[in-house]
Parts: C-alpha cells; sequence; structure tokens
C-alpha cells in the first residue's frame, strides 16, 4: 500500500507540474498582430540604398519608434519616395521579434507616382509592406531591409 501512495504522491506531482507548465507553453504559441506605418526615401545606381522611420504598434498596445535602412545591390537606377508606407508583421510572439534583417528581393519599373508590395522574412517572422509614393525606379535588386529600435 505504501507503494501506491508513493506512486499516487509522483503522479500528483507530475500533474501539477503539466498543468502549470501549459499555460507557459500557450504563451509561447501565442501570435501577436503587429503593424508598421513608415516612410522612406532611398536611391539605386547598382547599389541600392534606402533609409526610413516608422512606427511599430502591437494588438497588447504596446508601441515602438523605429528606423529603417534597405541596402543592396542589382541591376537597379532610380530615386524613390514612400510616405504613409504600411507593413504587417506575422509569427511574432514578442514586440522585439520585429527588429533585424529581412531578406528582400524584387523587380521595379515605376515613373511618376508609383505603388510597391513585397513580402519580406526574417527566420519565422513575415512582413509584407505596401505603399505608394513617387519616383523613378527600373531595375532588379536583392538585399537586407533591417528594422532597428530609434533612439
Amino acid at each position: 500500500m505504501t507503494f501506491v501512495k508513493k506512486g499516487f504522491a509522483v503522479s500528483a506531482l507530475a500533474l501539477a507540474l503539466t498543468a502549470v507548465s501549459v499555460p507557459k507553453a500557450e504563451a509561447a504559441e501565442a501570435q501577436l498582430d503587429c503593424e508598421m506605418r513608415f516612410s522612406l526615401t532611398g536611391w539605386s545606381a547598382i547599389y541600392k540604398h534606402s533609409e526610413g522611420t516608422g512606427k511599430v504598434t502591437c494588438e497588447n498596445g504596446e508601441s515602438m519608434n523605429v528606423k529603417i535602412s534597405a541596402k543592396g545591390g542589382g541591376l537597379t537606377v532610380g530615386k524613390i519616395h514612400i510616405d504613409g508606407g504600411k507593413g504587417t508583421f506575422s509569427d511574432v510572439h514578442k514586440m522585439s521579434d520585429v527588429l533585424g534583417t529581412y531578406a528582400q528581393a524584387d523587380a521595379s519599373a515605376a515613373a511618376g507616382k508609383s505603388a510597391t508590395a513585397q513580402v519580406l522574412t526574417k527566420g519565422t517572422v513575415s512582413l509584407a509592406l505596401a505603399g505608394t509614393g513617387e519616383g523613378v525606379n527600373l531595375g532588379v535588386s536583392f538585399g537586407g531591409f533591417t528594422i532597428s529600435k530609434a533612439d
């Protein structure tokens, strides 16, 4: 009978630990909806360089001002300016997940008013960008789109 009581105590302890750890596991799986509003200005002549600023806001009320830098290369020439761009993040678990460098590739041809849409990835996090602006741009490029916390 003593064996059963010990086994029961071990089983009850295991069950209690499982019950405590389940909410943590579920919290790790929870996704956070975040979006970014941004402005971006850039130029390209084989080398592509763009800089801008933005603000990331998440559904939990957190927000963060960010700096944006896009650098890369390819067969490009042009100058662009985007105001009122919007980015939507997916697979975010905490706000800091949006920071870092995303892989970027695009093909463009525009003169005057233009629109752009891209999907960028960084590990499991994806960023869908959309914006309108003005400029002249022609080419195919690749590189990185970096989001960092503003000072």
